[in-house]
């Protein structure tokens, strides 16, 4: 049996093309007004909770300053997101992948069975567990497409001038559109810190492996 399904490799490798263009355009976004605010207006630097710093070219897209340009990019990668997501979900709930894999147990969430998988990572041994995946990963995969993702979504969905009309509750229930704006902001920077994450941990737990069970699904047993 694959250790990875196709549509869990097809959802895997498009998602983190949209999520790479998506970021990067972000970056550029931001820049045109740094400035986060929480509430429902937001142009008093005074009344900033943060000031983001200004992201360099070679880190953004188009690759100079042009927020139209950006915008377009990430219009364009948005609706591949949501659209891949939901695909996932209704992919990860027909095949098992989610009830088998990812859902936690609730004996897992004892102290002691989180403490010794924390110590188990620290001495990168990842193998750890029964499944697919360990505790920590189970969790985190969750927190990802429970929270993470559809966050983007949903806050993408409300910042954007096209979706009040029909999605002005959503502004309502978030706290106003620049509180959408900064919530956008953390789940997307979120999002990063979980790739930088998840690339360590591929490079420290056989690399090559783990590369070929997602280009061609590879066996459970491997590691």
């Amino acid at each position: 049996m694959s250790r990875h399904a196709f549509s869990t490799r097809l959802w895997h490798w498009l998602n983190l093309l949209c999520v790479v263009i998506l970021f990067m355009s972000g970056l550029t976004i931001s820049n045109a007004h740094p400035r986060l605010y929480w509430g429902e207006w937001g142009f008093e630097a005074e009344r900033a909770w943060l000031l983001v710093p200004r992201f360099v070219d070679w880190m953004t897209i188009p690759g100079y300053y042009d927020l139209a340009a950006a915008r377009d990019w990430h219009l364009l990668l948005a609706w591949p997101f949501a659209l891949g997501l939901l695909f996932i979900w209704v992919a990860m709930l027909r095949n098992g992948h989610f009830m088998r894999d990812i859902k936690t147990r609730l004996g897992e969430w004892k102290p002691r069975n989180i403490a010794q998988d924390v110590k188990a990572h620290l001495r990168l041994d990842f193998t750890h567990g029964h499944g697919t995946y360990n505790f920590l990963q189970k969790a985190t995969y969750g927190v990802v497409f429970g929270i993470l993702l559809p966050g983007l979504v949903f806050t993408g969905i409300a910042i954007s001038p096209g979706m009040a009309p029909t999605f002005g509750w959503m502004i309502e229930i978030m706290g106003g559109r620049q509180s959408a704006r900064s919530l956008h902001f953390i789940f997307g920077f979120a999002i990063f810190g979980f790739f930088v994450l998840h690339v360590a941990l591929v490079l420290l737990s056989n690399p090559i492996a783990s590369m070929r069970s997602m280009i061609t699904g590879g066996r459970r047993h491997e590691t």
